[in-house]
């Protein structure tokens, strides 16, 4: 049995310790589009040699800088053919800004789990703690796998959000590279799925699709270079569920409406008719 709910939750995943310099924080805000206005001072703080701000999405990655081989979905009680596998949610809350270089340790455990039929979802929850023994950030991810329900688990929530309605405070475009899944995958990610055409037509697509965490962390940065004026440090939470895909090349459309400390937001693909690519997605920051 691929899933086995009764050893997965509530299993402890195994601990990682890791580090990061500001190399590797400049090479992450390339793989999310940084440097496109490469004479703007603002933008340029992406990318200082030494001090580099860091958007709080670059915790997606901080674990998996060194890995050069693909993922695997495997922990106890859990064992998945990749070529099954897509990213379901993924949310970030940073308890403080985060250095530009640093040790930490993350630890987590599986939380849940819901049968969807012919399809299950895998929650994880994770806590990284610095050098210093105080918290950096927490997160939460979903994986969907089809195929693999059916198992006589609950269900589980459905918790779409829905946008304002009124017309957004901010309606703009981002460009993606033809080569942005191969400089991406560089942080850490070498799943096929996004380099290799061959595994992208078995796993039911016509080319290689974007990281679905490229495209949250484009849109972060869409949303903080926008509204926040490219200061990254402002930003407390990010939390989007996986929606659709992005292919390499392709245009993102982000619709932006602003509340006190919390923006919403609608991530499309222009190139395919607004084809929604992220849902529910609500970035929270100070003020």
């Amino acid at each position: 049995m691929p899933i086995d709910p009764q050893v997965a939750l509530g299993a402890e995943l195994p601990s990682k310790e890791f580090s990061w310099t500001a190399s590797d924080i400049a090479l992450y805000h390339l793989g999310i589009g940084a440097g496109h206005r490469w004479t703007d001072p603002a933008e340029l703080r992406y990318l200082d040699d030494r001090e580099p701000q860091v958007l709080p999405t670059f915790a997606t990655v901080a674990h998996t800088l060194r890995d050069t081989d693909p993922p695997k979905v495997k922990f106890p009680g859990v064992d998945i053919d990749l070529a099954k596998v897509v990213h379901g949610a993924q949310e970030i809350q940073v308890h403080r800004p985060l250095p530009a270089s640093g040790k930490a340790t993350r630890t987590g455990r599986i939380s849940e789990i819901w049968d969807k039929g012919s399809n299950a979802v895998i929650v994880q929850e994770f806590t990284v703690t610095g050098s210093d023994g105080e918290a950096l950030w927490t997160e939460r991810s979903s994986i969907f796998a089809r195929g693999e329900g059916g198992f006589g688990g609950e269900r589980g929530p459905s918790n779409k959000a829905e946008l304002p309605d009124r017309a957004p405070d901010f309606d703009v475009t981002t460009a993606t590279l033809p080569q942005q899944a191969l400089l991406y995958r560089l942080c850490g990610d070498r799943n096929p799925l996004h380099s290799d055409p061959e595994f992208a037509k078995g796993a039911g697509f016509p080319a290689p699709i974007l990281h679905g965490l490229c495209t949250y962390g484009i849109i972060c940065k869409t949303a903080t270079d926008t509204v926040l004026e490219s200061a990254a440090t402002r930003v407390t939470g990010f939390k989007a569920r996986f929606a659709g895909v992005l292919f390499p090349g392709e245009t993102l459309r982000s619709r932006i409406w602003q509340e006190p400390g919390k923006l919403t937001i609608s991530a499309t693909a222009i190139d395919r008719e607004d084809a929604p690519v992220l849902g529910d997605v609500v970035l929270t920051y100070a003020q």
